[in-house]
């Protein structure tokens, strides 16, 4: 039978934009593999040095297709990286330094930014990130946030603010834990809890052995779990702007109908995919396929992101944001290090 109807349609439609993502995330993805560094970083550029296709009607529908929904299916593949085996055999120490330290991060980025004056969405989504797994809780996090003609700049700069200081610290924070005197585990623990974005957590890890690698990555895959209440949260407070909007102009506010859930569905997969996993019930080719899905789906949407962003809408932010974010990152950085000392050290 011939493929005809909408379906085809849409395809039709799609494919130029989505095909020119991919092609970008395959170059993101060979340059960091044979010169280590962040991969979301090089797609972003890509991403940028092409942002003209954006512009075109054929690739305009599918950029902007692969920059939400294909985010969205990568955030939710996330979920099978995580089992609830990672989290009891670590014990209940390190689970609540990881819900202490993120929880503290997000409220002193909230505040920051509010007194900075920059909304407490963008002190959710910079807090959210360093807190959490660097370039993909920002994703994620904005995924769930209302529609604003910022919110794609404001994504953007996270992502590379806290790609830049996750490889930093990658280099820097082994370093420290050895001044810090941390044996094997501790440094782990400190290294997992402290970096942002997963690869720079085992890279870091694994150069200072294999216990401490191994701790690093059940520390930061703890970390990642976090993402569902943190969307949760975002879903939250959107949920009440639209709510707020709505009193404030009753005609022009959104409809009940119209609202997100309070809990947004690739975030409900997540959970799924989590609990599924847990019961190791899952071939490990399929969650083999569902991680490497799961990465290429957030490259290829950061490089569409990255293609509906100027140079100059970057570069004009200020210092502002930059000292948000490293602030954030310092705050993270001594948080852990306290809780590391008091609870298990």
């Amino acid at each position: 039978m011939a493929w005809t109807g909408p379906l085809k349609t849409r395809a039709a439609e799609l494919w130029p934009g989505m095909a020119v993502a991919a092609m970008v995330a395959i170059a993101a993805l060979f340059l960091a593999e044979h010169y280590a560094a962040p991969v979301m970083l090089f797609a972003l550029l890509l991403g940028m040095a092409v942002n003209f296709l954006s512009e075109d009607g054929r690739c305009k529908p599918g950029i902007e297709f692969t920059a939400k929904q294909v985010l969205r299916w990568g955030v939710a593949l996330l979920g099978l990286k995580i089992t609830a085996a990672q989290v009891q055999a670590m014990g209940w120490q390190p689970v609540a330094m990881v819900v202490a330290a993120v929880a503290g991060t997000i409220t002193f980025g909230i505040v920051l930014a509010r007194a900075m004056g920059f909304k407490t969405f963008f002190g959710l989504l910079s807090g959210g990130a360093v807190a959490i797994c660097g370039a993909s809780a920002a994703l994620a996090i904005a995924a769930a946030f209302p529609h604003h003609p910022q919110k794609d700049r404001a994504t953007l700069f996270t992502v590379i603010s806290v790609s830049t200081l996750s490889t930093l610290a990658m280099v820097l924070y082994p370093l420290l834990a050895r001044l810090l005197g941390l044996d094997a585990l501790h440094a782990g623990l400190f290294l997992g809890g402290t970096i942002h974005d997963v690869a720079q957590v085992v890279g870091a890890g694994y150069s200072m052995g294999q216990e401490a690698g191994d701790a690093a990555t059940v520390i930061k895959l703890m970390r990642v779990a976090m993402l569902v209440p943190v969307i949760g949260l975002a879903a939250w407070m959107t949920h009440r702007a639209d709510r707020h909007a709505a009193r404030q102009s009753p005609g022009a506010g959104a409809t009940p109908a119209a609202r997100p859930p309070l809990l947004p569905g690739f975030a409900v997969v997540f959970v799924l995919l989590v609990v599924v996993n847990s019961l190791d019930i899952l071939p490990a080719w399929t969650v083999g396929t569902g991680n490497a899905l799961s990465r290429a789906f957030l490259v290829g949407a950061m490089a569409a992101i990255g293609m509906k962003t100027h140079l100059k809408d970057i570069l004009s932010v200020g210092w502002k944001p930059v000292a948000l974010v490293v602030l954030e990152t310092l705050f993270l950085a001594v948080l852990f290090y306290g809780l590391l000392h008091l609870m298990v050290v």
